[in-house]
């Protein structure tokens, strides 16, 4: 099953809309959980410095026998390493057993005023072929245009929290304004999988209400990483390509978010 990617700004590269989440995976677990996710067909893995599993992350790519150059890869610099850049992705890449990541991203804002110096950084790393594209997460518009103005880079992607009762067409425009990809984690963190609007949906096209919540994301291309360590629940958040979602049922789901968010 092939899943629609999105083109991140100012590289040659395609992110894949629905990838496959590691956050609280640790150990073996996590190895088998991404072993089980690339074997289901998932091409996007995301970790993280601070999740501590890049070592099994990598091991579990290199086992799967998926070539290299099939696999998009995020990590991301914790901030309390901001002024250890270059150290971090070292080790990353080390850890991942990898040349270079598809796209690193700044965890979470630094402490005040240091975001540009932390952003001049990535842009080396970029320039240095250490990565090939970079971003940001848990970053607002203000914090966004900070970095942009300062540099001339504007990140190709920004995660964030999000979901249906997070949805924010005035965010989304602004980032799509800026060319910035919005990508958001813990989908189902944010959902009330119980909502009759989504259990209703999920009957009429015999799926359940995370396949719903899923495939609303792809269809408004906002890119999604579900995770798990269930190897059925892998597979079943992976299987939404044989369904797709109506203009009435899209703007459903989006009516699950405050009035003041639509």
């Amino acid at each position: 099953m092939t899943i629609p990617a999105l083109p991140l700004a100012g590289t040659d590269l395609a992110m894949p809309l629905l990838g496959f989440g590691t956050w609280q995976l640790r150990g073996e677990s996590a190895y088998k959980a991404v072993r089980a996710a690339l074997d289901t067909g998932y091409r996007h893995i995301d970790t993280a410095t601070m999740y501590g599993n890049e070592a099994e992350v990598g091991r579990a790519l290199a086992d799967s026998g998926v070539p290299r150059d099939q696999v998009f890869i995020t990590t991301k610099l914790p901030p309390e390493k901001a002024g250890q850049e270059r150290a971090t992705i070292t080790e990353s890449l080390r850890a991942l057993g990898v040349d270079a990541v598809d796209l690193w991203l700044i965890h979470w804002p630094p402490s005040r005023g240091r975001s540009v110096g932390v952003w001049r950084e990535f842009v080396a790393a970029r320039d240095a072929g250490l990565v090939s594209a970079i971003g940001v997460s848990n970053y607002d518009i203000s914090d966004i245009s900070e970095i942009s103005d300062a540099t001339g880079v504007v990140p190709a992607v920004n995660q964030i929290r999000f979901g249906p009762t997070l949805w924010d067409f005035s965010l989304v425009s602004a980032h799509r304004e800026l060319g910035v990809v919005v990508e958001g984690y813990s989908p189902f963190k944010t959902t009330n999988l119980h909502d009759p609007v989504l259990t209703g949906i999920a009957a009429a096209h015999g799926v359940d209400a995370a396949r719903v919540v899923l495939r609303w994301h792809v269809q408004h291309e906002i890119v999604v990483i579900p995770k798990s360590a269930s190897p059925d629940r892998v597979a079943t958040n992976f299987d939404i390509a044989g369904f797709s979602l109506s203009a009435a049922e899209m703007a459903a789901v989006d009516g699950l978010a405050s009035p003041e968010r639509r």
